[in-house]
């Protein structure tokens, strides 16, 4: 992603914390994790720390299997299926317990959004969503371009750079506001700066061609940019 790019995007981090709700959170499926672990080992085992990292797993892997054979022979003498079986019914059933725990703090969680999302906020979210896809559609095009296709450069990259910047700022701006009203309903706002916003800068800034993919890109973040501004306006009128 190139230097102008960098940090103009929303991430969920900063969203959940704007919002103060686990937006966006999705379920973590156990599987997925051991995934990348696998796929992050076999790198460096086909790297120049293979035999540490083979080392290290076979050592933890027969540690773990004779510490089981100890703890059956010891005190649970009853059991008569072999310690290997047992570790991986063990480890199946570890696996499980952990998925159900993720899974009931997934659905609290969602359960709690739901009891929190107010109109507003759904709406913003979904101007996020925009938002960031403008940035990603430009970090794609930029690749393709650095990849030996100059013809699909965006003209006036400054002038979509400086609107998704102006965009961002009412997108943080607005969100915060939501936060405000909603976990102070009867609080009334004070504070006029929040209601400023830059869309008559904006709204200066676009260009008639809409045919350009300079064009479009301004155009979408002007109409992101109305969409906060309208949304802004009827948090206003909750004061």
């Amino acid at each position: 992603m190139r230097d102008d790019l960098q940090d103009l995007e929303i991430s969920q981090k900063e969203l959940q914390k704007l919002t103060s709700l686990p937006v966006n959170d999705k379920l973590i499926i156990i599987i997925n994790p051991l995934k990348k672990l696998g796929e992050n080992l076999i790198k460096k085992i086909k790297g120049s720390e293979g035999a540490t990292v083979v080392f290290i797993g076979f050592s933890t892997v027969v540690f773990g299997y004779l510490i089981l054979d100890v703890i059956i022979k010891l005190f649970a003498t009853w059991i008569t299926i072999p310690s290997w079986i047992l570790l991986i019914i063990l480890g199946l059933w570890v696996g499980g317990v952990i998925q159900t725990i993720l899974y009931l703090i997934w659905k609290n969680k969602n359960k709690f959004i739901k009891l929190n999302m107010t109109n507003s906020l759904l709406i913003l979210l979904n101007d996020v969503n925009r938002y960031n896809s403008v940035i990603r559609a430009i970090d794609i095009n930029d690749q393709i371009e650095e990849a030996g296709n100059p013809e699909v450069s965006i003209k006036e990259r400054k002038k979509v750079i400086e609107a998704l910047k102006l965009t961002r700022t009412d997108l943080v701006r607005a969100l915060k506001t939501e936060k405000i009203l909603r976990e102070n309903k009867s609080f009334i706002i004070s504070n006029t700066e929040l209601f400023v916003n830059n869309l008559a800068t904006l709204t200066a800034m676009q260009v008639t061609e809409q045919a350009t993919e300079h064009g479009r890109l301004l155009n979408e973040a002007l109409q992101i940019a109305l969409d906060v501004q309208h949304e802004m306006r009827k948090l206003q009128s909750q004061r």
